[in-house]
């Protein structure tokens, strides 16, 4: 499956623990991410992750372009809902493509993990 990874500063940290805990599950998929977070992915997991630009810069649309395309299974999205975003338009775009496309988003780390449960499940059959 292809899998993206995106994370708000303030959520960043808990992104990648949560992507130690589930890194045999992740070596399994294709990863992609918006930039900052992709490349702390990479250099704190070891995890092969294609990067996107930085989520400001139009890495959330970049994402968004690939759910709209088919191209993206599953979205796990670490959001900041305590702190306002600059480019919270393309949040939200990104949030109502994953609606129309049918694509499973997980917005925290509960969600994220019953999602994962999910891919280690099929995984093994």
């Amino acid at each position: 499956m292809k899998i993206a990874l995106i994370a708000h500063d303030k959520k960043k940290e808990a992104l990648i623990t949560f992507a130690e805990e589930y890194k045999d599950t992740f070596k399994l998929h294709d990863l992609y991410a918006t930039g900052t977070t992709g490349k702390r992915l990479i250099e704190e997991t070891g995890l092969e992750v294609h990067r996107f630009k930085s989520g400001p810069l139009g890495g959330d649309q970049e994402i968004g372009s690939m759910v709209a395309n088919g191209n993206i299974d599953i979205i796990i999205f670490f959001r900041d809902p305590l702190t306002a975003q600059p480019h919270e338009p393309d949040v939200s775009a990104l949030l109502r493509l994953s609606d129309v496309y049918d694509v499973p988003l997980a917005t925290n780390e509960g969600t994220a993990s019953a999602v994962m449960h999910y891919l280690n499940h099929i995984d093994r059959e």
